[in-house]
């Protein structure tokens, strides 16, 4: 399995939106039982009217994770300085060159993961091809170029 993974294009996207009140936090995210990011994050007091401390804490976090197109099993834990580690899973479609927004909650009270936009599969668009038609049209204009040169050549 460790070698399909490693051939396999990662032709789809995975954006993480956390939104967390802790002063400090390690996060981490696996996708199908890998580990695919981990890092510290911090949250600062909030300010009532900019001015006034609050007791709340507010952090946010945005990462981008290239993923394979297909069925995932997305895992994310947060354990934060206090140690009360917090973990949940989802399920999501990740289509090819598509990215799928999460939204990442993690608070005292507890932890939420809820997908951002549509599941399903997109129509097919014309902007699909769009990388192709620039190519080719930039690839006949070579052609087209090189051909009128070899003629006034001669």
């Amino acid at each position: 399995m460790a070698m399909y993974t490693a051939l396999t294009a990662r032709d789809s996207s995975l954006h993480l939106k956390l939104q967390h009140s802790f002063h400090k936090a390690q996060f981490s995210v696996w996708v199908d039982g890998d580990l695919a990011y981990s890092g510290n994050v911090s949250g600062s007091t909030r300010k009532k009217f900019g001015l006034i401390p609050t007791d709340s804490v507010q952090g946010s976090l945005s990462e981008i994770i290239p993923v394979r197109s297909g069925q995932h099993k997305v895992r994310v834990r947060i354990e934060p300085d206090d140690g009360t580690m917090q973990e949940d899973g989802i399920n999501g479609d990740f289509f090819p060159n598509r990215e799928r927004d999460l939204a990442v909650s993690a608070r005292q009270s507890g932890l939420s993961l809820s997908w951002l936009g549509p599941s399903s599969v997109p129509a097919e668009t014309s902007t699909s091809f769009g990388w192709f038609s620039r190519y080719a049209g930039s690839l006949f204009l070579t052609i087209a170029g090189s051909i009128m040169s070899a003629l006034t050549g001669y």
